[in-house]
């Protein structure tokens, strides 16, 4: 069967995956930590309660199935937008209507809105009066960070349902259940599938549900029937139906990166490494951002404990700077590697934290007299006098207050024991002995 008589012989023409896409519950693949027995989500879609919800999660989690069972629920109006293709025109009809079919009918009206991301700040505002008053209930769907793209008065307006990824045995249990199915999916045919080509689709499917299913529908119309009539399905027929997917860089994902990036300087080279040559050969996200983010590090997260951290990441700038990528490739690991195996210390960005806070509990600070200028006639006469040369005291160190009098005696900087700061600190406590 080729591809037009199947699309005469379906009616309809849909693809494969809208044609399984459930319509009820127990028909639902994954999420159970939100759509299980006894869950909140599922006790209002079951009792027809469903209130103002986002749903957050990447491609092919099930997003637009959970609204499409949702519509098969509820007994009021259920209408769909598009966020790419509607406007503010189409979510005020949308309104209008409903307060329409509420004041007649005393019907509700839930409006689903997919990839509400895409709607900008102005288009989201004009939903709210609508959902604050109760006109309708909003459904919005986004596989970005909605802390990112929605409006902070829509989300507080709104109860936040975050979708997992899918796994490859969920889009397993999909495609043998298409295959099996006579009516909506592919059990009509004649089909001989091969386990290794299943496992080949559901891998390079990465948890994406939709396009699983499209590979293998793909894979039956496109395949020459056997002498018998049959379709065999073998695992070099399944790699030509689906291609490794392109990964995609949004604002949120290079965001995580970023700092799944810095946590791992913190803890694993082998992550850093891996985290850094990910976004940038994978997501094609700049080197600079990278190195940027390791300066940084060499002082919040080592400091002195190895001050040759910030050396290494310095000169790892100069190196992408002087030669490009891929050449400076192995520089700019060199100094993240040598970050992550130094001594950890965050002494450094504590001493500024608390330094900042002394500031802020200050109107102003007095330079004590005998830390001001003295290199003007009259500044003894002004009492600028008293400071004591370290340089003249054994050791080159002299105790004295070099704060002012409201905050003397206070410590910001408190070396750990951590590398080179074992120095210090042990230098710090013979200051205090003397």
């Amino acid at each position: 069967m080729d591809l037009f008589s199947f699309e005469e012989s379906r009616g309809d023409g849909r693809l494969l995956a809208d044609r399984m896409r459930p319509e009820n519950l127990d028909e639902y693949i994954g999420q159970e930590h939100i759509i299980g027995r006894g869950k909140l989500l599922r006790r209002a879609i079951e009792a027809d309660q469903v209130s103002s919800i986002l749903l957050y999660g990447p491609p092919g989690c099930g997003k637009t199935t959970l609204a499409h069972i949702i519509s098969h629920h509820t007994k009021g109006e259920f209408v769909r937008l598009n966020a790419v293709e509607a406007s503010v025109k189409d979510v005020r009809e949308v309104i209008e209507q409903a307060q329409s079919n509420k004041a007649l009918y005393g019907t509700k009206t839930i409006l689903f809105l997919d990839e509400v991301h895409r709607f900008n700040s102005s288009r989201q505002d004009a939903l709210l009066p609508a959902v604050e008053k109760g006109t309708i209930i909003f459904i919005g769907a986004t596989t970005e960070n909605p802390f990112h793209y929605v409006n902070g008065a829509l989300m507080s307006r709104s109860t936040l349902f975050q979708l997992e990824s899918l796994t490859r045995e969920h889009s397993l249990t999909a495609m043998k259940r298409a295959l099996d199915d006579k009516d909506r999916g592919l059990g009509f045919m004649d089909l001989r599938v091969d386990e290794e080509a299943l496992q080949h689709i559901a891998t390079m499917a990465n948890g994406d549900i939709r396009r699983a299913l499209n590979a293998l529908e793909l894979a039956a119309l496109t395949t020459a029937p056997e002498s018998d009539g049959s379709v065999y399905i073998t695992l070099e027929v399944a790699e030509e139906s689906i291609r490794r997917p392109i990964v995609k860089a949004d604002e949120s994902t290079q965001y995580d990166v970023l700092s799944a990036f810095h946590k791992s300087i913190r803890g694993s080279s082998d992550a850093a490494l891996f985290w850094f040559l990910y976004a940038v050969e994978k997501l094609g996200m700049d080197p600079m951002t990278f190195i940027r983010r390791l300066i940084a590090a060499s002082s919040e997260d080592i400091g002195l404990a190895n001050p040759q951290a910030m050396v290494q990441a310095v000169s790892a700038l100069e190196a992408y700077r002087n030669n490009g990528w891929p050449e400076a490739k192995l520089n700019i690991a060199q100094a993240i590697l040598f970050a992550v195996e130094s001594p950890k210390s965050n002494a450094v960005y504590t001493a500024i934290s608390k330094a900042m806070s002394s500031i802020e509990e200050l109107k102003s600070a007095e330079v004590p007299l005998h830390l001001r200028d003295t290199h003007y006639k009259g500044a003894s006469a002004l009492g600028h006098a008293g400071y004591q040369y370290p340089h003249d005291f054994p050791g080159h160190y002299v105790k004295q207050e070099y704060l002012p009098k409201t905050i003397a005696r206070r410590v910001f900087y408190q070396a750990t024991e951590q590398g080179n700061e074992a120095k210090i600190r042990h230098n710090q406590a013979l200051r205090r002995e003397r």
